[in-house]
Parts: C-alpha cells; sequence; structure tokens
C-alpha cells in the first residue's frame, strides 16, 4: 500500500499466511482493523484496490490494518474453501495480532478494539467471522462491509451476541450499478434484519474513479460512531 507497508507470513490453519500490515505514522495504534479481499478463484488479493481502500480508511481512523492473502494466494498456503478455511484464516490474524497489539498496548488480551472489514467474498468472510464471534458472546467494534456477495454466498445476518441488529457499528456500502452483485440483491438481504445500505450512486462493483469517495464515506461514518 505504502512504502511502510510491512509484508510477512504467519502460521496459519492450513500453513502460512502471507499479510500485509500498515500502522498509522507517528501514532501508537488504537485498534486492529482485518480487511478481507475478493475471491480468490477470481483474481482477489490483498492488492486489490478495493481492500487497499479499506486498509487506508481504517489506518486513516487509527487502526492497525491487516490483510491476509487467503489460501493459495500470493505466498499464502493451502487452497480455496469456500469461505470456510479463510473465516478461520482471519480468526488466526486475530489471535496473533490482537494478543501482539495488546502486548504492545500494555492492555490485557481480548480487549483490543476490532474492526473487520471485506469486499465482494471479503465481505462474507468478514461477517461471517462476525457471527461466529457474537456466538461466542465476543463482540466486535466495527463491521465495514463493500460490494458483500449476497447472491452467491450466505451472508449472515448482522445481529449482536443478543439477537439484536448491529445497526450502531455496521456500514455496508454497495454500488448502485453493481453488476455482479444487484442492488436490489443486497437490499433483499438487508430488510429483514433490518439493516440500512449506504448507496453510492453511479459506482460499479469495483467503484473505479470512486475509491476516495469510498474511503472518505468509511472514515466519515466509523468516525462519527468513535466519537459517539
Amino acid at each position: 500500500m505504502n512504502r511502510h507497508t510491512l509484508r510477512e507470513r504467519i502460521p496459519g490453519p492450513a500453513g502460512w499466511i502471507e499479510v500485509a500490515v500498515d500502522n498509522p505514522p507517528e501514532l501508537e495504534p488504537r485498534g486492529l482493523a482485518l480487511v478481507a479481499h475478493p475471491h480468490p478463484l477470481h483474481g482477489g488479493s490483498l492488492d486489490n484496490k478495493v481492500a487497499q481502500t479499506l486498509a487506508r480508511a481504517w489506518v486513516q481512523l487509527g487502526f492497525m490494518a491487516v490483510r491476509p492473502n487467503f489460501r493459495g494466494v500470493g505466498q499464502s498456503e493451502g487452497v480455496y474453501d469456500a469461505g470456510r478455511g479463510e473465516t478461520e484464516d482471519l480468526h488466526a490474524l486475530l489471535e496473533h495480532y490482537g494478543s501482539a497489539l495488546a502486548a504492545r498496548l500494555g492492555i490485557a488480551a481480548g480487549s483490543v478494539p476490532l474492526a473487520l472489514a471485506g469486499f465482494s467474498f471479503g465481505a462474507y468472510v468478514a461477517a461471517n467471522l462476525a457471527h461466529r464471534l457474537h456466538q461466542s458472546g465476543l463482540e466486535i467494534g466495527h463491521l465495514t462491509l463493500v460490494g458483500a456477495a449476497v447472491v452467491n454466498f450466505p451472508v449472515p445476518p448482522l445481529l449482536d451476541a443478543h439477537g439484536e441488529p448491529l445497526a450502531g457499528r455496521t456500514l455496508a456500502i454497495h454500488g448502485e450499478r453493481d453488476d455482479v452483485v444487484p442492488l436490489a440483491a443486497v437490499l433483499d438481504w438487508a430488510r429483514p434484519q433490518p439493516h440500512p445500505i449506504l448507496v453510492m450512486p453511479g459506482a460499479g462493483h469495483f467503484f473505479h474513479g470512486m475509491l476516495t469517495p469510498l474511503k472518505n464515506a468509511i472514515c466519515t461514518w466509523h468516525g462519527a460512531q468513535q466519537a459517539a
């Protein structure tokens, strides 16, 4: 993402996981943001422009941003697992970097503020991990879903550990002209929860030419939530 991006590998359930790590410049991170990239079998990687934009937004918000390459991508070992193994790998990153950041900040393990973010297939993985954490009684601070692939994957409802909507902590963004995941399908997914969707007029699935407005929308919304 920039000259300060650290590339490394950490052990995961299926072997080594390649990650990119970005920290806020000249500041200690206030939390950890895990960013999930789009479909590995369709060119998705941690270098995807939307995934990088999500990382930039969370760094601007003061978080350490960690982007993995999912199984079989780049230097990550293992093979594509339709979201199941990818969710396990994202959880492994949470345990690894959450513990390290807690020690760095001198706070109790498990108390690091957590943000999960993902684009397309990555939105499914991020929402899936959020759902699992909530089922186990663990809460997250923020969830950002961009172009969520609700037509191809069973993206879980956005509920907390008590079954209440996560509307106050979740930002779901979709392009008006998304030709991969139609806006109508996302509205159908959101309606029963109920959950608001931020629609970016004129944007397609990959937000070409609109990455800066996308970053600004994320920073404005989540920044307001942090200040509340």
